[in-house]
């Protein structure tokens, strides 16, 4: 069994208080939950844990159904690491794993990681079928001798902050919302490509970003950024879309570094998205785009100024 192999190679120096979840975007609701965490294992001597997995439960039950991810593994990993957590278990979640009851689950994280007791979301399910809900959980701890804590949502003008929530406010390009719902800007990463030369022939060179294909993007428009290069930020422009009025097809992400003159081919850039300045719209000759684009910059620097 795969799950029991990787947990197999885990050895945790004492006993454990953990949650679980797949804890995409690290939100402020996610943040309240691993403090809630940490206290908890404070008070009662345990090491504070994570267990969280590579791939999307619903990737797995329900494959046809696309979910693009906030926070890639290494992202969501780095983010919890900065919450305190003390130990992050990753597990890859497969049909095997999807087909243990919670009782079976939860007895391997005993076996395995020592588990002493669980922190949990008031939605929280886990097992075949969601069957190990909070009600349930209760009651498997008292057999299995594991305590388990239910930990209230938490709400922004009456909205649960989640996941799903943070998508729509991407999908509307309320990046201000999203900031509110996660307590930061949402960033991209990605490695800079070749593209086609068109920013440099119109006096705004562009790096185009590799983005991964499951990452969630903004809706389509040009935005206000923060641009990240050697750990320095510079104000930036990001394009996010399909360059109508070259005749493009395939979505791109392109930001222009203001006030940075190297060549960045090759190189990692992490970009955050401040705010949307406007819809992406075809413009019938090139010194009208010329011409807006030099408003967008001055536009893009009066926001990122005042932030």
């Amino acid at each position: 069994m795969q799950v029991e192999e990787e947990l197999a190679r885990l050895s945790p120096e004492k006993n454990m208080l953990l949650t679980i979840g797949v804890f995409d975007g690290v939100h402020l609701g996610h943040k309240y939950l691993i403090s809630q965490l940490k206290e908890h294992a404070r008070q009662q001597n345990l090491l504070s844990g994570v267990v969280t997995f590579r791939q999307h439960p619903q990737a797995v039950l329900s494959p046809q159904t696309k979910l693009p991810f906030l926070t890639d593994l290494a992202e969501r990993a780095n983010l919890l690491k900065n919450e305190g957590v003390e130990a992050i278990i990753t597990l890859s979640f497969t049909p095997e794993l999807a087909q243990l009851s919670a009782r079976q689950f939860l007895t391997l994280l005993k076996k395995y990681l020592r588990m002493h007791g669980l922190v949990i979301g008031h939605d929280f399910a886990l097992g075949r079928n969601r069957e190990g809900n909070t009600h349930s959980l209760r009651a498997l701890g008292q057999a299995l001798n594991f305590s388990v804590t239910v930990i209230p949502p938490v709400m922004i003008n009456d909205e649960v902050i989640s996941s799903t929530a943070i998508r729509k406010a991407l999908a509307n390009g309320d990046m201000r919302r999203v900031h509110n719902l996660v307590g930061r800007s949402f960033s991209l990463h990605g490695h800079v490509i070749t593209g086609a030369g068109r920013g440099m022939e119109l006096g705004f060179p562009t790096a185009n970003l590799d983005i991964d294909s499951e990452q969630a993007l903004p809706v389509n428009g040009v935005y206000a950024t923060w641009a990240y290069i050697g750990g320095k930020a510079y104000p930036s422009m990001t394009n996010i879309g399909k360059r109508p009025t070259f005749g493009g097809s395939q979505p791109t992400v392109e930001v222009y570094v203001l006030d940075y003159h190297s060549d960045l081919y090759g190189h990692e850039l992490t970009i955050d998205i401040v705010e949307r300045l406007r819809d992406e719209k075809k413009f019938d000759t090139v010194e009208e785009l010329k011409k807006q684009i030099a408003s967008d910059v001055k536009q893009g620097r009066a926001i990122l100024n005042s932030r």
